[in-house]
């Protein structure tokens, strides 16, 4: 009989819809308020090299998310073919995460250190060079195009504020630290310490810092900073 009248008062109906929404609401995201983190630390994630950082942009830029996914699932035909699943800390510095949601190219998630510099330099620029069926775009002109990275401190800074632990050292060193990143006849001793695991090198065997040595020092480093042998990652494909 209650029942009945809720169903024929809607404005009823709707007040009472409200409150058992809100209730559920606050159940599902009070508790992330009230535990010291919603992610597992996990050793070894760093925030990005400036360099690194640039090369995110500019993947974000380009739209690689849509076509590329960086979240191998915990299915055996995943791990199998990928990696290890992803951890969700390997993505607690991204903004947006780029898990995507369909791929029409293979996961990146552990593509770092798959291949050589000089094969991902050819891939970007004539993707079936290398892989005769692909449907990839060429992206010739990113070896063309000077990098933009005079004001990455202030790129550090702004990310600072949100959380992200880059110090007053990273902040300082960051327009110095592209530089260093991209060039194997530099200091990079002091680069290396500020981020572990980081690759150095000529990335499009050309001189300057173009855009493509940040997209490729990009991809050189997903999936590689954690230590797997370490982690009980094998869960799922026993």
């Amino acid at each position: 009989m209650k029942h009945s009248t809720i169903e024929k008062n809607s404005i009823l109906l709707l007040v009472l819809t409200l409150i058992v929404v809100a209730i559920g609401g606050i159940v599902e995201i009070l508790p992330t308020f009230l535990i010291n983190t919603t992610i597992e630390d996990v050793d070894g994630v760093r925030p990005y090299s400036p360099l690194e950082l640039a090369g995110r942009n500019i993947y974000v830029r380009e739209g690689c998310y849509t076509c590329h996914s960086q979240m191998i699932r915990s299915l055996r035909s995943e791990v199998e073919r990928y990696g290890p699943y992803s951890l969700a800390a390997e993505s607690k510095y991204d903004r947006p995460f780029q898990w995507g949601s369909k791929r029409t190219g293979p996961d990146l998630a552990r593509v770092g250190g798959k291949y050589s510099n000089e094969w991902h330099a050819l891939h970007m620029t004539d993707p079936r060079a290398v892989v005769t069926e692909s449907i990839m775009p060429g992206y010739a002109f990113l070896a063309t195009t000077p990098l933009n990275y005079q004001h990455m401190d202030e790129h550090l800074k702004t990310l600072a504020m949100l959380g992200d632990p880059y110090d007053e050292a990273m902040i300082t060193n960051a327009v110095q630290d592209v530089i260093v990143q991209a060039d194997p006849d530099e200091d990079y001793d002091d680069m290396l310490e500020r981020y572990p695991g980081a690759v150095v090198g000529n990335f499009d065997n050309k001189p300057g810092v173009s855009e493509l040595d940040a997209l490729i020092a990009y991809l050189q480093m997903l999936g590689t900073l954690v230590d797997f042998s370490a982690t009980d990652s094998t869960v799922f494909t026993q």
